[in-house]
C-alpha cells in the first residue's frame, strides 16, 4: 500500500498528514533548510571601485540613485560592470555618471542597452549645488566609490568627492599595505 503525505509549510510548524489521516506537527526548529526557504532575504549587492582608493583621497561621500534601463539592471545584478575610468559631472544643474561599463544582458533582444552610456544620477538639487561649489572652488573630482543594490531593489552609487593622488602618495600607499599585510602575516603566526 502507497503511504499519502500532504506537507504543509506554515512559519512556525510543518503538519504531516499520513495514511492513517492523524495529524503529526514537527517543530521547524530543527529544520534549518526549511527556515532559509520560508525566510526569503534579499542579498545586497556591492561593487567596490579598488582602483579609486589608490588614486585618489575621498573628502565626502554622498549617495545617490541611478537611472537604468531593464536590461541594465539586470545585467547589474548578475555583476556584469566595470568602473573604468568612470567618473561623473554636472551639466546643467543634473549630474551624470560617464564611462561605467554595464555589459548588455545576455538574454536580451534589440532592447539592449549602450554599455558605455551616460547614465543619469538622482540628486536632490541642494546637494547639487553643494557638490558643484566644491568642484569649482577646489578642483576636486566626482568618482563613484561603490555601486550597490539597497533591501528595495534599487540601485545606487556611493559618490565621493575627490582629489587626485601624486605618485609619492600612491607609494606611500603601497607601502602602508605591504607593512599591514605583513603585520597581519605575523600575528597570525602566533595564534
Amino acid at each position: 500500500m502507497q503511504e499519502m503525505f500532504l506537507y504543509t509549510f506554515q512559519p512556525v510548524a510543518v503538519r504531516v498528514v499520513n495514511e492513517n489521516f492523524s495529524l503529526c506537527e514537527l517543530s521547524i526548529d530543527g529544520l534549518d533548510g526549511f527556515k532559509d526557504s520560508l525566510s526569503e532575504e534579499i542579498m545586497v549587492k556591492r561593487f567596490k571601485n579598488r582602483k579609486a582608493s589608490f588614486q585618489y583621497f575621498f573628502i565626502e561621500e554622498v549617495e545617490a540613485g541611478i537611472v537604468l534601463t531593464g536590461t541594465e539592471i539586470k545585467s547589474l545584478r548578475d555583476g556584469k560592470m566595470n568602473f573604468k575610468d568612470s567618473y561623473a559631472r554636472i551639466d546643467n544643474g543634473e549630474v551624470w555618471l560617464v564611462n561605467l561599463h554595464i555589459s548588455p544582458y545576455e538574454k536580451g533582444t534589440y532592447f539592449n542597452h549602450d554599455p558605455e552610456r551616460r547614465r543619469k544620477l538622482l540628486l536632490h538639487r541642494r546637494e547639487i549645488k553643494k557638490l558643484l561649489s566644491k568642484i569649482e572652488e577646489k578642483g576636486m573630482t566626482l568618482i563613484p566609490k561603490d555601486v550597490f543594490i539597497n533591501d528595495s531593489g534599487l540601485a545606487k552609487v556611493t559618490l565621493a568627492l575627490a582629489k587626485g593622488k601624486h605618485t609619492y602618495d600612491k607609494s606611500d600607499t603601497v607601502k602602508e599595505r605591504d607593512e599591514r599585510r605583513d603585520m597581519d602575516r605575523a600575528m597570525k603566526g602566533f595564534k
